[in-house]
C-alpha cells in the first residue's frame, strides 16, 4: 500500500493533474499526451503496453471505438494537451480508482489511502458513506468514506471541467439479444468462450479457489484443461453445519484430476487474523466471506502459488442467483391490465387479509409487487426490515439522503439497454454486486496475501457472449443457469450441476457464540461502536439479543457489519463521533 510515488502534470487547460504511481501503475508521454495504466489492458484481445494503449486512445475515432478493443483488468488516466484529463475503467472496476478535487489540482490514485496521506488534504469521513455502508454493507461508487473523495463506477469515463468537476459517462452498457437461433452452437461457444479466456489469465504459478459450485468448478475444470501440469485448486472448509462444501469441491477436484488442497478454518484463527482483515480495506467493508478469501489465498501463497483464478461473475452472466427467478414473478402482477391489478389489490391485500392464514401470503406477494424494481431487491435489508429510524441516530439522519442508495441502484439499473427485468438486474449486478462488493472483497484478501487474482469469467469476452444469450433461455420460467448448466453437460461433474447454489460463506454468527475470544472482541468492539452515535443504542442491543435467541445467522451478520465499522474507525478515523 502506497508504494511509489506522486507525479504531477499541467495541461494547457490549467488543471494540474497529480497521478500516483503505484506498484500497479505503469506511465508513458508521447508529445505531451500521458497515459497511466493500472492493472493490465489487452487491445484486440492482445497483451498491450501503456504506449500502445495511448497510440490507439489517440488515432480512435471514438471513446466507443476505443473502448470496443479493450479488455482486461485496468484503469486508464490520459492527459492530452488540448483538454482536461479523464479516466476510464474496465467493464467491472477490477481496478479501483479514486479522485479528488482541490482548487486546480486533480489527484487521482488506484489507493485511497494515498490521496489521504497528502500533507495538502485534510479528508473528513462522510456521514452520507457511514449511512450507505449500514445499508449496502460496502460504499458503493462514486461515493467514498470520505468526503469530497470519489470513485469511479465500473466501465466507466470520468471527464473534467477546468475547475475540476467530474462527468461521468458510461463506456460499458452492452445491447442484450432477444432471441437465439441455434441453441447447440451457443452451448459450445459458451465453453469455447470460457476456455480462451482461463488461458488468457493463467498466466505464473497459478492456481485457482475452488468452493465446488458452477463457477469455481468451471473455472477449476479449464485450468486443469489448459495447463501442462497438473491443476492447483484450493478450498477453505469449515466444521460447521451448513456451511461446510469440501465435499463438492472434491468431486470437482477428482473430475478434472487437480492438485487439491483444503485448508480447515476454525474459529482461533479466525479470530487471531481478525482485527487485520477489517482494518486493510482502505474503506469500511461488511462481507463476511472476506475472511475465507484470505485464508484460501494465503493457503494457496503458502503452496508456491502466485496467481489465483475466482470463479466471480458466472451468476451474474448466466442468471443464477435465487432473486432473479423470484422477481420474475413478482413481475407478473405489473403485466397485468392496471385496472386488475388495482381491483386484486384492494380485495387481497388489507388488514383483513393480512390476517388470515391463507391469504398472508397473497397479500405479502402484493405488496412486494407493487414495489417496482431495483427498489424490490431490498426487501429483506437491514434497513428496511427495521426501519430507518430504529438503526440510525437522529444526529446522523439529519445530514444525509435516506433516499440515495435507492437512487444509485436505481441509476444503474436503467442504464441497461434491455426491456426485459433480468437483464436490467444483471446488469445492475455487474455494476453493483460485483464491482462494489464482491470483487473488492476478493482483489483486497488477495492482495493481502500477496497474490494476484485475476477473473475469467468476467473476461469482456465472456460478458459480451453472454449478452448474446436472451434472458428467458438463461432463465426460462424458474430454471436457474439453465443454459449455462446445458452447455456444461458432459464437462461439469454431474452431482456439480444439480448441486444447490453456496460459496465461502462464513459462519461468524455460530462462532461467536463458542468462541471467547470472537465474543470478548465483538462484546468489546460493540461497547466502543456505541459512543459512536452512529447508530442507535439500541439497535446494538437489540442485535446482539436476537442473535442468541431468533437467528444466529441473520443478525450475526449484522454484528459483523458493526464490528467491522468500528475497527476500521479505530485505524482511519479514531476521533470519529457522528
Amino acid at each position: 500500500m502506497q508504494e511509489g510515488k506522486w507525479h504531477k502534470i499541467v495541461s494547457s487547460s490549467d488543471l494540474e493533474l497529480n497521478v500516483h504511481l503505484s506498484s500497479s501503475a505503469v506511465m508513458h508521454s508521447d508529445d505531451d499526451n500521458h497515459l497511466v495504466l493500472y492493472g493490465y489492458a489487452l487491445l484486440d484481445e492482445k497483451n498491450a503496453d501503456a504506449q500502445q494503449v495511448l497510440s490507439t486512445y489517440l488515432e480512435s475515432s471514438s471513446l466507443s471505438d476505443f473502448y470496443s478493443r479493450l479488455s482486461g483488468q485496468f484503469t486508464l488516466v490520459i492527459a492530452k494537451p488540448d483538454t482536461t484529463p479523464v479516466i476510464i475503467t474496465d467493464q467491472l472496476a477490477t481496478k479501483p480508482c479514486y479522485y479528488f478535487a482541490q482548487k486546480q489540482s486533480l489527484y487521482v490514485s488506484d489507493e485511497l489511502r494515498a490521496i489521504k496521506s497528502l500533507p495538502e488534504v485534510e479528508l473528513t469521513v462522510s456521514k452520507q458513506a457511514l449511512y450507505n455502508y449500514l445499508y449496502f454493507h460496502c460504499i458503493p461508487a462514486p461515493t467514498t468514506i470520505y468526503q469530497n473523495v470519489f470513485k469511479v463506477e465500473a466501465g466507466a469515463m470520468v471527464s473534467f471541467s477546468k475547475t475540476g468537476e467530474a462527468h461521468k459517462t458510461v463506456a460499458y452498457s452492452p445491447e442484450f439479444a432477444n432471441t437465439l437461433s441455434d441453441h447447440n452452437k451457443a452451448y459450445q461457444d459458451c465453453l469455447n468462450t470460457v476456455e480462451k479466456a482461463v488461458k488468457k489469465h493463467a498466466q505464473g504459478e497459478v492456481g485457482a479457489f475452488l468452493s465446488g459450485g458452477l463457477d469455481s468448478s468451471t473455472v477449476s475444470g479449464m485450468l486443469a484443461k489448459v495447463e501442462s501440469k497438473q491443476a492447483k485448486t484450493f478450498s477453505i472448509g469449515f466444521e460447521v453445519a451448513g456451511y461446510d462444501e469440501t465435499e463438492y469441491a472434491m468431486i470437482t477436484a477428482k473430475h478434472f484430476d487437480t492438485d487439491h488442497k483444503v485448508l480447515y478454518l476454525k474459529p482461533d484463527a479466525a479470530a487471531q487474523e481478525f482485527v487485520k482483515v477489517a482494518q486493510y480495506f482502505e474503506e469500511p467493508f461488511g462481507n463476511s466471506s472476506a475472511m475465507a478469501a484470505y485464508f484460501c489465498a494465503k493457503f494457496a501463497k503458502e503452496d508456491g502459488v502466485n496467481v489465483l483464478l475466482a470463479g466471480d461473475g458466472g451468476d451474474e452472466l448466466f442468471a443464477g442467483n435465487e432473486r432473479y427467478a423470484k422477481q420474475k414473478v413478482f413481475e407478473l402482477y405489473f403485466k397485468m391490465p392496471k385496472f386488475l391489478g388495482e381491483t386484486i389489490n384492494v380485495l387481497f391485500n388489507n388488514s383483513l387479509t393480512r390476517k388470515i392464514p391463507g391469504l398472508k401470503k397473497v397479500a405479502s406477494y402484493l405488496a412486494q409487487a407493487r414495489v417496482t424494481l431495483p427498489g424490490r431487491l431490498q426487501t429483506y435489508n437491514f434497513v428496511n426490515q427495521l426501519g430507518v429510524e430504529a438503526i440510525y441516530s437522529a444526529d446522523l439522519l439529519k445530514e444525509v439522503d435516506t433516499n440515495l442508495p435507492l437512487q444509485q441502484l436505481q441509476q444503474r439499473y436503467n442504464e441497461c439497454k434491455s426491456d426485459d427485468p433480468v437483464d436490467a438486474m444483471l446488469y445492475l449486478d455487474w455494476k453493483f454486486t460485483l464491482a462494489d462488493n464482491d470483487l473488492v472483497k476478493v482483489s483486497k484478501m488477495c492482495e493481502l496475501a500477496d497474490v494476484e487474482v485475476r477473473y475469467p469469467l468476467l473476461d469482456k469476452s465472456l460478458i459480451d457472449f453472454s449478452c448474446t444469450i436472451p434472458a428467458e433461455v438463461k432463465l426460462p420460467g424458474s430454471e436457474l443457469r439453465d443454459f449455462y448448466k446445458k452447455a456444461c453437460k458432459g464437462f461439469l461433474a454431474d452431482e456439480t450441476l444439480t448441486k444447490s447454489k453456496h460459496g465461502f460463506g462464513l459462519p461468524f454468527g455460530a462462532w461467536m457464540k463458542e468462541n471467547e475470544t470472537l465474543k470478548t472482541l465483538t462484546f468489546e468492539t460493540l461497547n466502543s461502536f456505541k459512543k459512536r452515535n452512529i447508530v442507535k443504542e439500541s439497535l446494538v442491543e437489540q442485535a446482539l439479543e436476537a442473535h442468541n435467541s431468533v437467528h444466529t445467522g441473520y443478525f450475526g451478520e449484522l454484528i459483523w457489519i458493526m464490528v467491522v465499522l468500528e475497527l476500521w474507525l479505530q485505524k482511519e478515523a479514531s476521533d470519529f463521533v457522528a
